[in-house]
């Protein structure tokens, strides 16, 4: 098996975009505005205007910029951006002080999973809810082991999806956990005996999705989602 090594310019350029991205999403380059000139930039970075050039074409491509021949590149609102793009997602959760990122996240995030939930209840067959019996199963055995049962946590979620039958809102759903979860804000600061309500929403939402409770399963893990969010949500920062 062959990898594609990425050349030293390469490597180079993305280091540029990642922290053009982290000037725009923290306002060093605001919303309506313009930005430097390529020359500015290249001598800003100690790159080539090549590679400064080229950022500004996957700016672009992310919504981020509108590049515009003799007028300079200016910055788009945020509802241009693609918020589902990685470098995107990672920078405005890193830089989320007042965790108003995130609150939106856990809005979304509990919409789509609540569908997907109403969903499986009424697309999952018995092999599916052996599947999810596992999981949930899975997350009792580890209740005393905090990574173990976040990642159990994880996998129950993901069965959840698949059973649903939604491919877009299980890929968008994932990538909106895959690039929080790895943040401090997001994992939060369990209270005394959390696991254990968690594991008590889960056992709710595998029993509305068993018995074909559609409204229930909704609810249950819509109820979950926020909940959890905001339990574990700083105690200093109000909603």
């Amino acid at each position: 098996m062959t990898t594609t090594r990425r050349t030293p310019i390469e490597r180079i350029g993305t280091t540029v975009l990642r922290e053009l991205v982290e000037q725009i999403v923290t306002g060093v380059h605001p919303p309506e505005s313009t930005m430097p000139t390529e020359t500015a930039l290249s001598e800003e970075f100690g790159v080539s205007r090549t590679v400064i050039r080229e950022s500004m074409k996957r700016l672009q491509e992310k919504g981020m910029v509108t590049v515009a021949q003799g007028r300079g590149t200016s910055v788009n609102p945020q509802t241009s951006w693609n918020m589902l793009d990685p470098l995107i997602i990672d920078a405005l959760v890193a830089n989320d002080e007042n965790l108003t990122v995130l609150d939106e996240l856990s809005i979304v995030r509990a919409a789509l999973e609540a569908e997907m939930a109403g969903s499986a209840s009424q697309r999952a067959d018995a092999d599916g809810l052996e599947r999810l019996r596992a999981a949930l199963q899975e997350m009792a055995d580890n209740i005393g082991n905090e990574a173990a049962f976040r990642e159990a946590d994880v996998r129950f979620h993901h069965v959840v999806m698949s059973l649903s039958g939604n491919t877009l809102a299980e890929n968008i759903a994932r990538v909106l956990i895959g690039h929080a979860v790895g943040s401090a804000l997001f994992t939060g600061h369990d209270p005394a005996h959390s696991f254990e309500l968690t594991l008590a929403e889960h056992g709710r939402i595998t029993e509305a999705i068993a018995s074909g409770d559609a409204p229930e399963s909704r609810a249950a893990m819509s109820e979950h989602i926020l909940g959890s969010w905001s339990r574990r949500r700083e105690p200093t920062q109000a909603p």
